[in-house]
């Protein structure tokens, strides 16, 4: 042979080469990003062009197959990300199949505060020294649940439950002799409350008491509560504690409405009872809360906190 037979010669690219030079560096870009991307393949490298001859198009057919399920398999991840976004930015309950089960909360109608007296202040208002609620006391009660039986007992004369029916919440004669005193003494004006009962079986009773001025509730406020336990025995729960677990984030608002609560002390009786002092403004509201067995802080907390709105 020849010095120039030795030599393999280039030969010039086909009209279909020459019509698709972006397909091969698509091609050879994908692979030497992904090496692995199709076995037999080599990495990073350019298809060789075989001796004597153009590529063969046998070779472009599974190059292009290969371009082909690399695109297919992008395009799914991308929406299966896509998808997995849309699902983890949706709440739970949004997801069909994927509901999380009800925390034990009542579903409690809409609730609004009453409308003032025209040209009467916010009992919050720095105008109302007194921190005097204008609204209607009656109307500052919070509503019952849905499902819920009504306790009419509670209702009183026109919506005014006598003092003598609230005293009957404490144990002991001597608790409602000194708690009646304290109310005579302080100037109650009157009392509103409401009752109820839900299909589980849990009681729930909110008593409204009104004084004249903010100075004279947190008075009495005072008398009724301390920190570790209330100061006067409950009928139902003879000895109660501060519930340590009652979150502080489930409160209204610390600057308008005080709260302490507390819970019975086990052993509990046939009953458990939790209670509830709040104080806001001119007002002092005591919440009951008792079922057999055990009765469940959710709906405790919300109802106590759904009151503290209406108040302050």
């Amino acid at each position: 042979m020849t010095e120039q037979q030795q030599t393999p010669a280039t030969a010039a690219p086909t009209d279909e080469t020459a019509a698709e030079p972006s397909v091969g560096t698509q091609v050879t870009e994908r692979i030497a990003a992904e090496p692995d991307t199709a076995e037999g393949l080599p990495a990073a490298e350019t298809p060789a062009t075989p001796q004597g001859g153009p590529v063969a198009p046998k070779d472009r057919r599974v190059l292009r197959a290969v371009l082909r399920w690399t695109a297919v398999v992008t395009v799914f991840a991308a929406l299966g990300a896509a998808t997995a976004y849309g699902i983890t930015g949706m709440e739970r309950t949004d997801v069909p199949g994927l509901a999380t089960e009800s925390d034990g909360r009542w579903a409690y109608p809409e609730i609004t505060r009453p409308p003032l007296p025209s040209g009467s202040p916010s009992p919050f208002d720095t105008k109302n020294w007194a921190q005097a609620h204008y609204a209607d006391l009656r109307a500052l009660l919070l509503p019952a649940p849905a499902g819920a039986t009504d306790d009419k007992t509670l209702r009183g004369a026109d919506g005014w439950l006598p003092t003598k029916d609230f005293l009957n919440v404490f144990e002991s004669k001597e608790d409602r002799d000194d708690v009646g005193q304290l109310l005579t003494d302080h100037g109650l004006r009157h009392i509103a409350a409401r009752g109820w009962t839900t299909p589980d079986g849990t009681g729930t009773r909110v008593y409204l008491l009104q004084f004249d001025t903010g100075t004279v509730a947190d008075d009495i406020y005072g008398e009724l509560t301390t920190y570790g336990a209330p100061l006067h025995a409950v009928r139902g729960a003879a000895e109660a504690e501060f519930d340590d677990e009652y979150p502080t984030a489930a409160d209204f608002d610390s600057m308008s409405v005080m709260r302490y609560s507390y819970d019975e002390v086990k052993p509990y009786g046939a009953e458990q009872l939790r209670q509830a002092y709040l104080r806001a403004g001119d007002v002092v509201a005591v919440v009951l809360q008792s079922r057999k067995g055990t009765a469940a802080a959710v709906p405790f907390q919300q109802t106590v906190t759904l009151q503290s709105q209406l108040l302050g």
